[in-house]
């Protein structure tokens, strides 16, 4: 029904609510039509008669278009699991009230590659305390299902169910009857977990986001005015801003191992705000030798990076990676880990943070820039081919490790993404 968006809606349901002149649930039609989908089944409830109106039997987009009309709400598992023989036996699930633009081939190959009995797609948002959060190991495979609210003493991952999935029809059997009222993220997918199904985390940077609000209604229609929703497919070659941590995002503290020290610098979140909002990917790229010296984990660094989403999180704010090095090629610190004293690719200024980032988002590096307190940071930058700006922050390029000189240099990293943003375009 739209609620909170009665004013822009009338008596529209949600999904027919206009963005870019059409009704968002076309979008999505398509959006399924590029990606080579040509049967469609639509699960309606309030006001499905405005649906059918408009999509009919789907002639128009060269589609079968089917709708399905709930006579009492099943929520979005309930609802897909009632059409269970309508089904192929592998499917996309897309929520009717995200704004969508992602590769659907790309995913659906790699829940195909990783033998995944379903696929989820994750991202972070700009709002994580109020959406559902899950957990995800190493290899992407999802552990674990966080539903808000979340406790306030919490620091988890900025890492969101964002609501498109790739399901095999198999592994939803069990759960065909009773039929009643089942959500995907609350429900479905946390009893899947139980039993065993193998839930593939697709983390992904491209566009997906709801449009439950006003606010974010808004928003969404100007970014699909400047063009962000069409340039975020990873069809697309994407730009990215990298950004080092320690001085250039939060307060340098001269070796960081715990979560209590990291403290946001001043007007760091609203920096990388204005990245999530004019299209831009914001990468962390990070060297942690700290680990291999033995002063720190691998988990207290984790801690340390969840509590950094959740506190650009609060403002709004979010990174679409984070990349972390844990090398370190010299010895003779008590305690430390021999099988991290390595001279590795990815300890900056080696490019191999940036080379990986560039395979994992499909980036254009000629078009990308990397933002830094050190002269380690200006020689990364200079290896991997991308612009360079040196803050005045942190070391300020006081380290003088490397004699190269930077591009530009910034009093802070909020100036940076400004002189970034008047040199990139939007």
């Amino acid at each position: 029904m739209g609620t909170r968006l009665k004013a822009r809606l009338g008596d529209l349901p949600k999904p027919m609510i206009p963005i870019g002149g059409k009704p968002l649930l076309e979008h999505h039609v398509e959006l399924a039509r590029r990606h080579g989908f040509d049967d469609i089944i639509i699960f309606a409830c309030y006001r499905a008669d405005l649906i059918e109106r408009h999509f009919g039997d789907g002639r128009r987009w060269g589609l079968r278009i089917r709708t399905v009309v709930e006579r009492e709400p099943l929520g979005t598992a309930g609802a897909v699991l009632a059409g269970f023989d309508l089904l192929a036996d592998e499917f996309v699930v897309i929520y009717g009230d995200t704004m969508v633009n992602v590769d659907l081939e790309r995913m659906c190959q790699a829940r195909l590659n990783r033998g995944a009995d379903a696929a989820l797609l994750l991202h972070p948002n700009d709002h994580p305390l109020d959406s559902d959060l899950v957990e995800a190991d190493a290899g992407n495979w999802i552990t674990g299902f966080h539903n808000r609210p979340h406790p306030q003493d919490k620091w988890f991952r900025n890492l969101v169910n964002a609501g498109l999935y790739v399901i095999r029809k198999p592994v939803l059997r069990r759960w065909i009857e009773p039929r009643q009222p089942l959500d995907f993220g609350k429900d479905l997918f946390p009893a899947m977990l139980g039993q065993g199904a193998k839930l593939l985390g697709y983390n992904s940077p491209e566009y997906i986001k709801d449009i439950g609000t006003p606010e974010r209604y808004d928003r969404i229609c100007a970014e699909y005015s400047n063009g962000v929703v069409q340039r975020s497919s990873l069809t697309t070659p994407q730009r990215a801003v990298f950004l080092d941590r320690d001085g250039t995002l939060v307060k340098e503290v001269n070796g960081l191992t715990s979560a209590e020290q990291l403290e946001l610098l001043p007007q760091a979140a609203a920096a990388v705000r204005e990245l999530n909002h004019r299209g831009w990917l914001a990468v962390l790229v990070t060297n942690q030798p700290v680990v291999a010296k033995g002063f720190c984990t691998e988990a207290d660094i984790a801690l340390i990076h969840n509590k950094l989403e959740m506190l650009l999180g609060r403002e709004h704010a979010y990174l679409d990676r984070i990349y972390w090095c844990p090398h370190h090629p010299e010895k003779g610190f008590s305690g430390e880990r021999p099988d991290l004293k390595i001279d590795c690719q990815c300890r900056k200024p080696k490019p191999g943070m940036v080379r990986q980032a560039a395979q994992d988002l499909h980036l254009d590096l000629q078009a990308c820039w990397l933002v830094g307190d050190s002269t380690t940071d200006v020689e990364t930058a200079k290896n991997a081919g991308v612009k360079s700006i040196l803050l005045r922050t942190g070391h300020g390029g006081k380290d003088e490790k490397f004699k190269g000189a930077p591009d530009f240099t910034a009093d802070n990293l909020l100036d940076s993404v400004t002189l970034i943003l008047a040199k990139g375009g939007l």
